[in-house]
């Protein structure tokens, strides 16, 4: 062989040796690889794959219904209902006219609309519509348009329309209940979510019956049967709103409760909205309960707390009388009446609470201290106010955003400190709940026992199992059973006197007891002072046969009327309620 073909084939040899040693060295990096990834590295890529296989999915609970009394039966007044959001995937979608038309033939709507959203850029979900009807969510998936899809999504549905809204409240799209029942029990109702951990395809896909999976069952809410009767808040409603226009008021609440339990049978305002349509309500203020959101100063009705106080002291008895000087300079300003009657005479319990004397209440303040307003009197005052009737704190009603009212506390070094209590005596310097009031009330004439208020007769598990709300005792001996028994025939007296007095519409049947109280209030300016030309109206009383069987309290903010607000604003209100109660059979009639 020539040396010149011995070197090509040296070359040639030298050539296969360092493409051998090449390959050596690819298939050792890999063996190497394949080693470090499966071996050394195994637990860490596991679970790398796993976190992105593996997805986590919420099983929501199906929320509790909400249910109230009508007739002998309990129905629902908020159900669920499963409706659909319409949606789109711009980078599939095509033809944009074209799918805008097949949408809007079968839901409406706005055909330019459904175009402008699918040619939304760097886009991958847009939102087409909501609320879409089973029915409506088949028959456009049945076009099966590429992008466009359709989602579940759980709704309340209210079949009384705007029924009791602000007292029920709603559900945001988050799940959350706001406002009323929904928000005060938002735990209860919504129950616990389950969980899903599964092992899903490269599309996101579960896979079925893999070990990875793991689930925790969902715990649905509870349902809540309200104390409310739905006949008797149908008709409450109708009445404000009837009355809210013909007093020509800027908000009218009011209540009906069982004095003997604390239980509300009826709570309404007016204006109101639809909770089905929540969204489109444009004032935030009437998702609120005004009954027991809004305190506001009542006024006389404050003699109604002001008169058993005295009498449970002492210091005053139902037929006592005094010589009243129609006015009482304190701190230097003059407290006279609403309304002059007669000038300085001799009055008694009964014609202040008649005539509605912001001097006798002055007065039975003045009595509390020993004959004049001083330390001990507005401790005794404040201590009633306070500790008895549990003004200035919240009830704990089963609603959202319950206000505390105010009640001043009686310091000395406060130089107005006597005029401000001297005020309240009448209602005046105080704020109080429409809620607060009747609740104070009815601890008077069920004979001394403060009940906590309450919207729920009973709550009822996922299991059935039924647990009942009983009655609870906040405050014991608010006043002896003899000054409830003796306020009972004073506020009748009231009633009567309107009644002699030319208001009509304040006569009942005899075989009914009613009485009451209307109050006057100014308004506060908000630098200080009060508008001289600004009231608003309020009533208190009750209704029954052989004992009150409703306590009924009315608020009517700023009504324009001829008169007195309490007079012609807040007691042909309670005289409505107060009618429709007896005339449906709602009321018991005397049995002797």
């Amino acid at each position: 062989m020539s040396p010149k073909n011995i070197n090509l084939k040296i070359g040639y040899i030298k050539r296969i040796r360092i493409l051998y040693g090449v390959i050596t060295l690819i298939v050792a990096i890999f063996v190497i690889r394949l080693f470090y990834v499966q071996i050394i590295k195994y637990s860490e890529y596991k679970n790398a794959a796993l976190s992105y296989q593996l997805k986590q999915y919420q099983i929501p609970a199906i929320r509790g219904l909400i249910e109230a009394k009508d007739g002998n039966q309990i129905v629902p007044i908020v159900l669920n209902q499963t409706l659909y959001t319409l949606y789109a995937d711009p980078q599939y979608t095509k033809n944009l006219q074209s799918i805008a038309d097949k949408i809007s033939s079968v839901i409406g709507g706005s055909k330019s609309f459904y175009a402008n959203q699918m040619a939304t850029p760097h886009e991958e979900y847009v939102i087409l519509a909501k609320k879409l009807t089973q029915n409506q969510s088949n028959k456009i998936l049945s076009f099966k348009i590429p992008g466009i899809g359709t989602q579940p999504n759980a709704y309340r549905a209210y079949p009384d329309g705007s029924l009791a809204a602000q007292l029920l409240g709603f559900v945001n799209p988050s799940g959350q209940g706001e406002y009323g029942i929904e928000q005060a029990l938002n735990k209860e109702l919504a129950g616990k979510p389950g969980r899903v951990k599964a092992i899903t395809d490269a599309s996101g896909v579960p896979l079925p019956a893999t070990n990875g999976n793991i689930e925790t069952a969902p715990v649905n809410g509870s349902n809540v049967v309200l104390t409310i009767n739905l006949g008797m808040q149908e008709q409450l409603e109708q009445i404000l709103a009837k009355d809210y226009k013909s007093t020509k008021s800027q908000g009218l609440s009011a209540i009906i409760m069982n004095p003997s339990n604390g239980q509300i049978v009826a709570m309404a305002n007016y204006p109101t909205y639809d909770p089905a349509n929540y969204q489109n309500v444009t004032n935030p203020k009437l998702f609120e309960n005004a009954a027991i959101t809004d305190a506001i100063e009542p006024g006389s009705v404050m003699k109604t707390l002001t008169t058993p106080a005295a009498l449970n002291l002492g210091v005053i008895q139902p037929n006592t009388s005094f010589f009243d000087p129609a006015h009482w300079v304190v701190d230097g300003f003059n407290i006279t009446d609403i309304k002059i009657d007669g000038g300085p005479r001799e009055q008694n319990i009964a014609s202040i609470l008649a005539l509605s004397l912001n001097t006798g209440a002055v007065w039975m303040l003045m009595q509390m201290g020993g004959g004049q307003i001083d330390q001990k009197g507005m401790d005794a005052w404040y201590n009633y106010m306070v500790n008895h009737y549990r003004l200035g704190q919240i009830t704990g009603i089963e609603q959202g955003y319950e206000s505390a009212g105010y009640v001043p506390k009686p310091n000395m070094s406060d130089p107005s400190i006597d005029l401000t209590y001297a005020n309240s005596a009448f209602g005046q310097g105080v704020q109080l709940t429409a809620l607060q009031l009747a609740a104070a009330d009815s601890s008077i004439i069920n004979g001394g026992t403060y009940y906590q208020p309450t919207l729920v007769a009973e709550t009822i598990s996922p299991s059935g199992k039924v647990t009942i709300n009983q009655p609870k005792v906040l405050v014991r001996n608010v006043v002896s059973p003899q000054v409830g028994s003796d306020m009972i025939p004073l506020e009748e007296n009231v009633v009567q006197a309107y009644l002699k007095g030319g208001f009509s519409f304040m006569n009942f049947p005899p075989q009914y007891m009613v009485g009451g109280k209307t109050g006057t209030a100014q308004v506060a300016k908000p630098g200080g002072g009060y508008y001289t030309n600004i009231f608003n109206g309020t009533y208190t009383g009750f209704v029954g046969g052989n004992k009150p069987q409703y306590v009924i309290d009315v608020y009517n903010i700023k009504p324009n009327v001829p008169g007195y607000a309490g007079s012609y604003g807040g007691q042909p209100v309670f005289a409505d309620i107060a009618h429709m109660l007896i005339n449906e059979g709602y009321v018991a009639p005397k049995t002797n």
